[in-house]
């Protein structure tokens, strides 16, 4: 089951990180003002999570890379935040419930940390 829960950590964010750069747009909406160059932001993200994925796949750089997954899903925490405090719609082009943007920030987010600490064992 593990390396089930590995290899689809690995395949989701090396696609999330792809879609920083497919579609930046996206992103862009959800980096706060107050941070400053939002496209560099946007794709130093989108490499970081290519660059953790790959190296989750490593046993030997599974650990750091893990790591480094939930340091940048802490570094996310001010976006959710700030997509709550927008009204949980960026230029109407991601649009949900408030709730839905609650959910994400206090539930979603952390599983998706327990979800990478989990796949941190090389069996």
């Amino acid at each position: 089951m593990i390396r089930l829960l590995r290899f689809v950590l690995i395949v989701f964010y090396f696609l999330a990180g792809c879609y920083h750069f497919v579609n930046p747009n996206f992103y862009l909406g959800l980096i706060p003002d107050y941070l400053p160059y939002p496209s560099f932001i946007n794709y130093v993200s989108g490499g970081l999570e290519i660059v953790l994925a790959i190296g989750v796949a490593y046993p030997k750089t599974r650990l750091l890379a893990v790591k480094g997954i939930l340091l940048l899903l802490i570094a996310f925490i001010p976006s959710h935040l700030y997509f709550i405090q927008v009204g949980s719609c960026v230029d109407t082009t991601f649009c949900v419930s408030p709730w839905v943007a609650w959910i994400r920030l206090l539930i979603i987010h952390p599983l998706f940390m327990l979800w990478a600490w989990s796949v941190r064992k090389t069996p």
